[in-house]
């Protein structure tokens, strides 16, 4: 995938990970594409190690999008334990 496509899948995937992940998460646009970036790269590196395969391939197949999801929901999960504890 080019650095464009990797740009839109991370933005996108932080989005659906914002908006299933409960809490009020204050990153902006910046930050919710660096995070999908990130998911998508956690997401398929577990993925491989787990023996799926290789789901970050293509931008249209639903592999790449279900492992960049999951990796950002992780990543959005690390960020507000990480947060929640700095604040209390």
């Amino acid at each position: 995938m080019s650095i464009i496509a990797w740009i839109v899948l991370g933005l996108l995937a932080g989005l659906i990970a914002k908006a299933v992940m409960p809490g009020a998460e204050r990153i902006g646009l910046i930050l919710t594409t660096v995070l999908g970036v990130v998911g998508a790269i956690l997401g398929g590196f577990l993925a491989t190690a787990l023996g799926f395969g290789d789901p970050i391939d293509e931008f249209f197949d639903i592999s790449t999008w279900i492992a960049a999801i999951v990796g950002a929901l992780i990543i959005l999960f690390v960020w507000n334990a990480i947060s929640n504890r700095r604040v209390a």
